[in-house]
């Protein structure tokens, strides 16, 4: 409770919206521009099987129609050793895919480069 003269003010209470809450955001790119853009539906988490079935359904789709001819060549893919990314069915997904994946050097920092150029214009 706060003590203030009788002809004082009323105190003005603000209305205030909700938060749109965190949202997992998967982007592809390559040299020149970016592949994919992929949001993750709310409420879900990220798994071995759902990764598997991005790379399949929608990634592979974003290479032929802006990449064209990388698949005929080859993909190479920068990821770390998250569990989807290293569980049994995304590493026969990516076999079957052809798709090739680069190794981390062992004391790599947290953020890559490439994390730098596309977090800091966020900002």
């Amino acid at each position: 409770m706060q003590w203030k003269h009788p002809s004082s003010p009323a105190n003005k209470k603000f209305q205030t919206q909700a938060s749109a809450g965190k949202f997992m955001l998967t982007i592809f790119w390559d040299v020149n521009r970016h592949i994919l853009v992929h949001f993750q539906v709310k409420g879900q988490t990220v798994t071995g099987a759902r990764y598997s079935d991005m790379l399949v359904n929608e990634l592979k789709p974003a290479i032929r129609s802006k990449c064209r001819g990388l698949l005929s060549k080859r993909v190479l893919l920068l990821h770390d050793n998250a569990r989807p990314h290293t569980a049994a069915h995304t590493v026969n997904t990516l076999l079957d895919l052809k798709f090739e994946v680069l190794k981390r050097p062992p004391h790599s920092p947290g953020l890559a480069p490439s994390d730098f150029h596309l977090v800091g214009p966020m900002k």
